[in-house]
């Protein structure tokens, strides 16, 4: 860690030249001696890429970035703050705690915060920025988070760890098995030292194959973010034995869609079908990534088109977990009877239908956007049809 990057002239440059190109920027030449050029490039690089991602750190004076992998890998502010909700008490440890973000927002909600992190000059950096931020209440330790986790005296209310998903190579990887902590190996040692473990996993992962491998898990959120999953939650107590529930979290800007349902059920539940009727509506990602088909239908009281193709209808309007629409017309697939209706703008969905929205486009000729919205599926008759809409 270069603290001269934090001096004033330097911390000027770079704020003056968030927007610059910063190749144009080291081939013009950079009036500073007594700091590499390059390191002042990685800084403008690394800080333009918090500007949306974490604008509480782009926003705050003195804040040293890291490289360019640690920022893509660290949880956004909106995702942090999310999972800060769900816990409290008086004690948590981040074993994975990278950048930081998450144990900021764990600080608002427990009284004491412990940061672990193996990359010593990462925790030095994390160190700095706390204070630059104002937080006393997060202790960094520069120690492997097992080892760590080993050392501590008292129990603690709450674990949360985020394996690494990186192999040697930096090759991507998502099973638990190739990620690092290995969850399957430790989480037995996690539930000796807390009531409570989370654990953050890719969305990826299979649910019902993750089950297999981990024990005691009490709730599993699965979060996205404007409708694109973002992190599975795993919910750990200790001798937790009951019913498993699903909580689908979508993060918009105007509000919060949430769906829940018990793991067990969703085997069991009825589900109802139906022709397209007054509504259509279409699951968020977070509650197609659940599974949850069947209990949307049966939970929420809607049918479903087909059993295949993930759309619900109603006679009258509800509160649902995704897009709502109100259908006015209803088409078979067909090319001349398409062309009789004149569509030649439209937003184009296809769900359980043979072709793609581009092979859709190019064969009826309808150019993206506008107010129209066709989905392309299969009807509880297996018949292929256009659903013509408009959003609710």
């Amino acid at each position: 860690m270069n603290k001269s990057l934090l001096n004033i002239e330097i911390q000027d440059f770079i704020n003056d030249n968030i927007n610059s190109d910063t190749s144009a920027l080291l081939l013009k030449g950079i009036p500073f001696e007594s700091v590499d050029s390059k390191l002042i490039i990685e800084q403008i690089e690394a800080k333009k890429r918090c500007q949306k991602k974490l604008p509480t750190w782009f926003a705050t004076q003195n804040i040293y970035y890291p490289n360019r992998l640690n920022i893509e890998q660290t949880s956004s502010e909106i995702t942090a703050e999310f999972k800060a909700s769900l816990v409290s008490g008086n004690s948590l440890i981040d074993l994975t705690g990278g950048f930081g973000v998450d144990a900021y927002y764990f600080s608002k909600q427990v009284n004491h915060v412990t940061h672990c992190e193996i990359n010593a000059e990462l925790s030095k950096l994390v160190k700095h920025n706390i204070e630059a931020l104002n937080i006393t209440n997060i202790n960094c330790i520069n120690k492997n988070g097992i080892e760590a986790l080993k050392s501590i005296k008292k129990p603690l209310d709450w674990i949360y760890v985020d394996p690494s998903r990186r192999d040697d190579s930096k090759q991507k990887v998502f099973l638990l098995s190739d990620c690092e902590p290995n969850i399957k190996t430790h989480q037995d040692l996690f539930l000796n030292y807390a009531k409570n473990v989370m654990i953050k996993t890719s969305p990826l992962l299979d649910i019902k194959a993750t089950l297999l491998d981990i024990t005691n898990v009490k709730e599993i959120y699965v979060v996205a973010v404007n409708n694109e999953v973002k992190e599975l939650l795993w919910i750990l107590e200790k001798n937790f034995n009951e019913e498993l529930v699903v909580k689908t979290v979508n993060l918009q800007k105007s509000n919060i869609q949430h769906f829940n349902f018990n793991f067990n059920d969703e085997s069991e539940a009825i589900e109802t079908y139906s022709e397209p009727l007054t509504y259509l509506y279409e699951p968020n990602a977070a509650v197609l990534k659940s599974g949850s088909f069947n209990s949307v239908s049966n939970l929420l009281k809607v049918d479903k088109l087909h059993k295949h193709s993930h759309l619900y209808t109603s006679e009258t309007l509800i509160d649902f977990p995704g897009r709502r629409f109100i259908i006015e017309k209803i088409l078979p697939f067909n090319k001349k009877v398409f062309s009789k209706e004149k569509i030649i703008k439209a937003n184009i969905t296809t769900r359980n239908f043979p072709l793609s929205v581009n092979d859709i486009r190019k064969k009826l000729k309808v150019k993206d956007g506008g107010n129209s919205y066709l989905f392309f599926t299969t009807d509880c008759n297996d018949s292929k049809i256009i659903i013509v809409c408009s959003k609710v």
